[in-house]
């Protein structure tokens, strides 16, 4: 995943070492993302030329992390004469952290990437689908390419109609720009022939637009706030903003934030900001300003080696967030709390009727859905589906228009996801919308929804966010039976069970010594299996998805009942098993698992219960046992 930061100021004295800097620590927030090189471009506005002001442009990139950009920045500014101490009141700056998807990682090809005489410089984010076409076209009308990137299509294109079409601004330019990409993408874009301009265009990829100004700090709530668009200030006024793929860039940065919609194109020009809309005739459009009331400590890693451990060790206090205010003693003669979901409330009599659920995701979320599934069924008696959302769209699969569809997605952006949800809406369903970041895609463009409020996640293998969601599916089907007296008790029972999860989850993380041992027995290994079934068939295939993205290592979470059916002829003295078997409904068949499993002379790792004595007596057989 790339990242991107952009920073603009006017009439206020800077110098260019504070753009640098800037750039730097905006790409560092960024750095969880992953990436393979990174690159910055930074400008100064300056009385020249246009001719003179491309050559003032200046482009670093590097392979390898940001030190190596640091370290190269460095080099460039004492071979040449990069004046890094020059103060100016105005400048653009551009960064860029690259995960290679078209070409090699290389300096070569990381961005910003230009057009042939530098003249206008774009950073990028997604995938442009059809840079095949507009190459060959760019390639018949004489335009050289460098790169092996999709991205180089994008400054070159921006040339060839700047000096086809004539367009009256940048604006205009970008907007033709974008009308010919398809596929996702957030773009920044400057060039010199819109000098002190900064644009920023966005479609299916996440784009936030944030800014400092002193005169916005008396607004105490986002309903106070002023409409974005248009925003002027005043001569003399300060103005800086700051653009990031990601608002945990921002944290340190903006007092507002605005969120991107799909075809905005942000100009940023001397003073003003407007968004337009390439998909509204062009015209201005309204973007509300947000508060921006992340905590700078939710973004750092404290005393945690990375954020992925601190977000493992942050669960207890997410699932309590998560919670928090949605279990309630509403109705007095029953004992029990009653979940309280007031994004929903309206729409419970109609998801009770629908003609089935569809619980769509990607990743770990679609494992949240997989893990909730069994428990939905049994309480809510509907139709339960989990569809991976880019296979539901290659499948086109049908869709009625009394279905359910519930969208499922930590960020909120998760493209494959976005793209299954409009689809839906064109089918007349109801969507519901379960995301981790309120002023998201999905959770604008769906009916209804509820917030996870599992609190910022920057790991990417998603920890707190996935046990927060699953949390908040069974909240779901709970709300949706809690009214029939058949269901009273076992609702009763289940809310009790949630209010002493963080318990639960505090004492698991107490073994985190046992846990290490176990992983440095495996550390060596080329491969994993992990079995599950039941509830536990989701705990597998999420356990096998972590060890890929975090150890790299080959990892497949199988079906305990499947075993039989291919799987087992993998399993001999070298290959390290985990099963998963706690005293669940499949207990008995998990113990089976485990015989056969043993019997082949596997290494086998498996979870279970505390005090579990039979499993205890399994220690024995070249079994290791994590009990919890």
């Amino acid at each position: 995943m790339c990242g991107i930061f952009a920073y603009h100021h006017h009439q206020l004295p800077r110098t260019k070492q504070h753009m640098v800097d800037l750039l730097l620590a905006g790409l560092r927030r960024l750095e969880y993302r992953g990436y393979d090189s990174a690159g910055l471009s930074i400008s100064a506005a300056e009385k020249s030329s246009v001719q003179e002001n491309c050559t003032k442009q200046r482009i670093i990139k590097s392979s390898g992390n940001i030190d190596c950009l640091a370290r190269e920045v460095c080099v460039k500014a004492s071979s040449e004469d990069l004046r890094l101490e020059d103060t100016v009141t105005q400048q653009n700056g551009l960064a860029h952290t690259r995960w290679a998807t078209h070409g090699a990682p290389s300096r070569h090809n990381s961005h910003p990437h230009t057009d042939e005489a530098g003249a206008f410089i774009v950073v990028h984010n997604g995938i442009i689908t059809n840079y095949k076409a507009l190459k060959k076209l760019l390639v018949n009308h004489g335009r050289v390419f460098s790169t092996d990137t999709d991205t180089e299509v994008i400054p070159i294109l921006c040339s060839y109609l700047h000096k086809t079409k004539h367009p009256a601004d940048f604006k205009e330019l970008m907007m033709e720009v974008i009308s010919q990409l398809e596929g996702a993408f957030a773009l920044l874009v400057t060039s010199c022939h819109y000098p002190e301009e900064l644009v920023a265009c966005k479609r299916g990829s996440p784009l936030v637009l944030g800014i400092r100004d002193p005169t916005l700090e008396g607004f105490a709530t986002t309903a106070a706030l002023p409409s974005l668009q248009p925003c002027k200030w005043g001569a003399g006024a300060t103005h800086e903003v700051f653009v990031a793929s990601d608002v945990t860039a921002l944290v340190e940065h903006a007092n507002r934030v605005c969120v991107l919609e799909d075809d905005d194109v942000a100009c940023i020009s001397r003073g003003t900001f407007a968004i337009f809309n390439s998909a509204q005739a062009a015209s201005k459009v309204a973007r509300d300003m947000q508060m921006l009331d992340v905590e700078v400590e939710s973004i750092m890693k404290g005393n945690f080696k990375h954020f992925m451990q601190k977000e493992i060790f942050q669960q207890a206090e997410s699932l309590t967030q998560t919670m928090q205010g949605r279990l309630r003693n509403v109705v007095a003669h029953i004992p029990g709390k009653q979940v309280v979901l007031g994004g929903l409330q309206k729409y419970v009599s109609a998801i009770c009727r629908c003609r089935r659920v569809l619980l769509i995701a990607c990743g770990s979320s679609y494992h949240a859905c997989l893990a909730a599934r069994q428990t939905m069924e049994e309480l809510t008696h509907l139709a339960i589906t989990c569809e991976l959302a880019s296979d539901l769209m290659d499948r086109q699969c049908t869709i009625f228009r009394d279905d359910t569809c519930i969208f499922v997605s930590q960020s909120g952006e998760t493209a494959d996801t976005l793209q299954a949800l409009r689809y839906a809406k064109k089918k007349g369903a109801l969507c519901i919308g379960i995301t981790n970041v309120v002023a998201s895609a999905i959770a604008r463009e769906t009916e209804c929804g509820v917030h996870v409020n599992a609190g910022c996640e920057i790991g990417v293998a998603s920890t707190k966010a996935y046990t927060s969601q699953i949390v908040v599916l069974i909240m779901v089907a709970v709300k949706l039976s809690q009214d029939a007296i058949s269901k009273i008790a076992k609702c009763c029972a289940m809310t009790a069970a949630l209010e002493e999860l963080p318990r639960a989850v505090t004492e698991v993380l107490k073994l985190d010594g046992r846990i290490q041992c176990a992983a440095e027995s495996l550390k060596d290994e080329s491969s994993l299996l992990v079995f599950g079934r039941g509830y536990n068939y989701a705990t597998a295939l999420e356990a096998a998805l972590k060890v890929k993205e975090v150890a790299l290592m080959h990892s497949e979470g199988i079906l305990a009942g499947e075993m039989k059916h291919g799987p087992l002829a993998l399993v001999d003295e070298s290959m390290p098993v985990v099963v998963v078997a706690t005293r669940d409904s499949m207990y008995a068949k998990m113990h089976s698992v485990i015989a056969q499993l043993s019997a082949r002379g596997a290494h086998l790792l498996v979870l279970c219960n505390s005090n579990d004595k039979e499993m205890e007596a399994l220690a024995s057989l070249n079994c290791q046992l994590i009990q919890v």
